[in-house]
């Protein structure tokens, strides 16, 4: 049987919201099977559960924020991406603000946390969402238009383009696909830093946006260069971390999906509504485990793989 996975041990961070700027720490705890992952604003009179699901997403403005009546967890989508590229399935994370800490701009911090509680297997079958037949959502024309689609596939695979039209991002590559049965996400994905412009700053700032951001969370550009004194990490790490956004926002279904992501200029807010989408037609799913590992796709067995 493949089982559902949970942490061995509690694990703990502090530090600072990306666009908040509230210093705020988060507790990552173990869960049982079939509780997939929770988050508790602790901090709130009456701590408030907000579980995981597609439906519970309410803004996608700069970032992916689920909500349950007022209360609220911003920009959960780098940890949501941490967990889907580790393979847990049940997770409490307690919160002490209404902001996921930015750590350093990736998900490599999250990865090393739960690495370090360690990974425990469930007497439970880990259950996946397998597409069977294509959806497709697209916004905008001409230069306008940007898509996310999901296709049928036994395993699950990202395939992501960008456009930013800027001389430093164009002079990195802007298509990446990366396969979690083939590819190392610890490795490949993990360390690719969100990344925005210094003539974007001053209006994100005066809507109170981006004000825990900076050098040691972000890659900065201005017009011309990287401003970050140790440049980039990866040679694509623009597109790379557009797909480790889109595996965390994809997450948010609430199980791992068996399918073949593909988009063009996506963001939260279309990857989201590519999830209602699926969930929407019930025709084109279904929830399936594997009693049999053997028949389970390559890489979905294997233990959560180190540095």
């Amino acid at each position: 049987m493949l089982q559902q996975r949970t942490l061995k041990s509690l694990t703990r961070a502090v530090g600072v919201g990306l666009h908040s700027g509230q210093r705020v720490e988060l507790t990552l705890r173990p869960a049982p099977p079939d509780t997939g992952i929770v988050f508790r604003r602790v901090d709130l009179p009456q701590p408030v559960d907000i579980p995981v699901t597609a439906e519970a997403v309410t803004d996608t403005r700069m970032a992916s924020t689920i909500s349950s009546g007022s209360a609220k967890v911003h920009t959960v989508e780098h940890l949501m991406s941490a967990c889907a590229g580790l393979g847990l399935d049940n997770l409490y994370v307690d919160i002490t603000a209404e902001e996921v800490p930015i750590l350093d701009g990736s998900s490599s911090s999250f990865v090393f946390l739960l690495q370090s509680a360690g990974i425990e297997l469930q007497r439970a079958p880990k259950r996946f969402i397998r597409v069977l037949a294509p959806v497709e959502v697209r916004e905008g024309e001409g230069e306008n238009l940007k898509w996310a689609r999901l296709d049928p596939h036994h395993g699950f695979k990202l395939s992501f383009e960008i456009d930013f039209a800027h001389r430093v991002v164009d002079s990195t590559a802007q298509r990446h696909e990366f396969d979690l049965g083939r590819d190392s996400y610890t490795r490949d994905i993990a360390r690719a830093r969100t990344f925005g412009f210094t003539k974007d700053v001053e209006m994100m700032r005066a809507n109170g946006l981006a004000l825990g951001g900076g050098l040691d969370n972000a890659v900065v550009m201005d017009d011309w260069r990287v401003l970050n004194s140790d440049g980039l990490r990866y040679d694509d790490e623009f597109v790379k971390h557009k797909i480790l956004d889109a595996m965390g926002d994809l997450y948010l279904v609430g199980k791992p999906l068996l399918a073949a992501y593909s988009a063009f200029r996506s963001g939260h807010a279309l990857n989201n509504k590519l999830l209602r989408a699926l969930l929407a037609q019930q025709a084109c799913w279904e929830l399936v485990s594997f009693e049999d590992e053997r028949r389970a796709p390559v890489g979905f067995g294997l233990p959560a793989r180190a540095w």
